[in-house]
């Protein structure tokens, strides 16, 4: 039996009293915070943004894994470079490395393709699914409470997905506690229009990442395409620009410390609700683990690209991947410590539990609480296995080709309905497009390293977390490790596109049967990961049909404390509100919530990652800034700060004003509050934004694109 259910709504009545600027709403919620955005300086009305298919939320998209939104009639896109870099390298070689020197089209015709895989997605529909869910998994448990709730999705999915060109997914908010179905026009043909050189786009790297003061011109323009009749297509020449249904105003006038400020996006994935065990696994075993690990792999891909530029070319977005989460997971790490996270959190659910114990349905919530917290320190007995086997797929290409096929013709034998997420033929065309990818980020030196470092550490797992499967292929020796990886990557033919696409075609049970040495490695090892799979969807699926029962308790408990209640982000449309906002970081360290083009040149050695670019110091020292400048300080305006609620997946979300104009793109979070994934604290949470101005300077005085400036409405100077 669970406390009465709150609606949406009616949390929302309580937000009032928890920090103002705390918050990753969705925007059905918005209307019912009207009066707080009113306050917070907000002109429109909050009512506009409860429908996200309508302006201006429906001009926010999904780029790849991040945020976009259309900034003209022609679908002319703004991300960050960052977001965007994936494309930038798959387009560059060493002979035309458009990682270091930038991008810029003159004409459509000049505009590049993006790598196959990439995706931008709109969404136009967001439907509460929660009773026919619900309904469908009532009364099970384990796996098949997971295969009830994975069936119904797909049957929704499926019929969603009826409209040519959508794709569609059902999502699940307070972790089991609600589902929406979300659906989403689905763009294939993505072209990259202008991307700054690396000096700009990226500079200070990682000395800089997610630390403020910030200097960097963190942006990229793309397009979209479709066919001629107006419907989503592959990539192909005769394919027109999309014209959105709406798309941003960039505003003329930028902003100063003080004013109000709005983001929409598309956030990852945040954990402030998870239970207090989980907190202090975070920060015990899983971050630093992880940040050891990606470290090792860091280090492989630097060295053996130190004297191979083509090599370091195609594992230039991986690295910078990599980088980045690695200061990420050690500045969250650094931060949950710093506010002494785990002891909050136990001290809080301690509070929670205790509070529960009064009330007249405790009897019902508690035990399905126990066992919440029974299946969270199970999964830790496999952690480091699993962790493992999470890097071996995704941070390889031939291997997890190989993989990927062999999971596709294991799946191919079943009905479309009952395939794996991912496998299914909706998801053909996708696949395919990451298996052509593969030539322009494959090297087998650096894949065969990366996985000699994974698969070493494999090696000295205790028995009692290691798979049968893998021992018999890999051996129990590095000696035998190294002769294993010589020996299939000398023997494989997947290196070839060619072969890799001819395979994804084939029978599936000529893919079984293949005497490829990668094709046949996989096969091998493919019965441990489907066992493996099945032991995390069965604990997946009880935590998904008992964890509402600690949000239950949670949300009421938050009720009774006045605090925000909303739901922990996971990839679909949010909305944020806060200030242009100073940041006192420490004792003594005070900060200004705007930076000028003087920190470029203060900041610049002449050596990466502080190599400003040799026009851009011209430009600074012509000083020809025009009405660019900061009305206030007289200065020319680079990035600014403000504590607007972020995490991953923010980057390249659009930054509005007042008005709803466009005055900021989001693409980093400061090092203090990197943590706040986790838990929010005010004192320290701030976004960092690129100002729109520098932008517009950039494009109109440096790295001269009058027509993409017309485009947007906001003509060269």
């Amino acid at each position: 039996m669970r406390l009465k259910k709150m609606g949406l709504a009616m949390a929302m009545m309580f937000a009032p009293a928890a920090q103002a600027d705390e918050g990753m709403w969705m925007p059905s919620q918005l209307p019912t915070i009207g009066k707080q955005l009113r306050e917070a300086g907000f002109q429109g009305n909050p009512g506009d943004l409860a429908d996200l298919t309508r302006a201006p939320l429906n001009a926010v998209v999904k780029v790849g894994g991040a945020t976009g939104s259309f900034i003209s009639d022609d679908g002319l896109v703004l991300t960050n470079h960052h977001v965007a870099f994936g494309v930038i390298q798959y387009n560059s070689n060493a002979q035309r490395d458009l990682i270091q020197n930038g991008f810029v089209s003159h004409a459509r015709s000049e505009e590049l393709p993006a790598n196959p895989d990439f995706r931008l997605r709109v969404t136009t529909g967001f439907d509460k699914v929660s009773d026919t869910v619900l309904a469908a998994a009532k009364g099970k448990t384990g796996r098949a409470y997971f295969d009830a709730v994975d069936a119904i999705s797909k049957s929704l999915v499926a019929e969603c997905e009826r409209e040519p060109g959508v794709r569609c997914s059902v999502v699940n908010m307070f972790y089991g506690r609600d589902f929406y179905l979300v659906k989403q026009l689905e763009l294939r043909d993505v072209r990259l229009v202008y991307a700054p050189p690396r000096a700009i786009g990226n500079y200070g790297d990682e000395v800089d990442n997610f630390v403020w003061p910030r200097h960097a011109g963190d942006f990229t323009l793309l397009r979209a395409y479709v066919g001629p009749d107006g419907k989503p297509a592959d990539y192909a020449k005769d394919n027109v620009p999309y014209h959105p249904p709406a798309h941003l105003q960039v505003a003329r006038e930028g902003v100063h410390e003080g004013d109000f400020v709005m983001l929409a996006g598309y956030p990852g994935v945040t954990y402030r609700h998870r239970t207090a065990a989980e907190f202090a696994d975070q920060v015990q075993w899983r971050l630093p683990t992880t940040v050891q690990v990606m470290q090792q792999l860091q280090h492989i891909i630097e060295d053996t690209g130190s004297d191979d530029r083509q090599a370091a070319i195609r594992y230039a977005s991986q690295l910078q991947s990599l980088k980045n989460n690695i200061k990420r997971y050690q500045g969250e790490l650094d931060g949950l410590r710093r506010s002494d996270a785990v002891a909050v959190r136990h001290k809080d659910e301690d509070a929670m539990m205790a509070w529960l114990a009064d009330q007249p349905q405790a009897g019902g919530l508690r035990p399905q609480i126990d066992e919440v917290k029974q299946l969270i320190a199970a999964a830790s007995a496999t952690r480091e296995r699993d962790l493992l086997l999470t890097l071996l797929q995704s941070q390889t290409q031939l291997m997890r080709s190989a993989i990927m096929l062999q999971r596709l013709a294991h799946e191919r034998g079943r009905p479309d309905a009952h395939r794996e997420s991912g496998y299914q033929a909706r998801d053909e065309d996708l696949i395919a497009g990451t298996l052509r990818q593969v030539q322009r980020r494959y090297d087998a030196r650096i894949e065969k390293r990366l996985l000699t470092a994974l698969l070493l550490r494999y090696q000295q797992l205790p028995d009692a977390q290691r798979l049968q499967e893998f021992d018999a292929a890999f051996g129990r020796t590095p000696e035998s490790l190294a002769h294993k990886l010589d020996q299939v990557y000398g023997a494989s033919h997947l290196g070839d596109e060619s072969q890799r696409l001819a395979w994804l075609k084939a029978d599936p049970a000529a893919v079984n049967a293949s005497d490829d040495a990668l094709l046949s490695l996989a096969s091998q090892l493919m019965p441990a990961l489907l066992r493996v799979e099945d032991e995390r969807k069965s604990r997946e699926g009880d935590l998904l049909r008992l964890r509402p029962a600690y949000m239950d308790a949670l949300i009421a408990y938050r009720e009774k404390q006045g605090r925000a209640v909303y739901p922990d982000a996971n990839a679909t449309l949010r909305v944020s509100y806060g200030k242009v906002t100073p940041l006192k970081a420490r004792d003594a360290v005070q900060y200004e919530p705007l930076t000028t083009t003087a920190g470029i040149v203060e900041k610049n050695t002449g050596a990466a990652p502080f190599d400003a670019p040799g026009p851009l110091l011209d430009a600074i020292a012509k000083g020809d800034y025009g009405d660019y400048v900061d009305t206030k300080s007289g200065a020319m305006p680079v990035d600014f700060l403000s504590n607007l609620d972020t995490t991953g997946g923010n980057s390249g979300s659009p930054v509005l004003n007042a008005k709803g104009e466009l005055v900021g793109l989001n693409f980093d979070s400061n090092w203090e509050a990197v943590s706040a994934s986790w838990m929010f604290d005010p004192r320290y949470k701030r976004a960092i934004h690129v100002d729109l101005r520098y932008m517009r300077w950039l494009m109109d005085k440096v790295y001269p694109a009058p027509q993409l400036l017309k485009e947007m409405g906001v003509p060269a100077r």
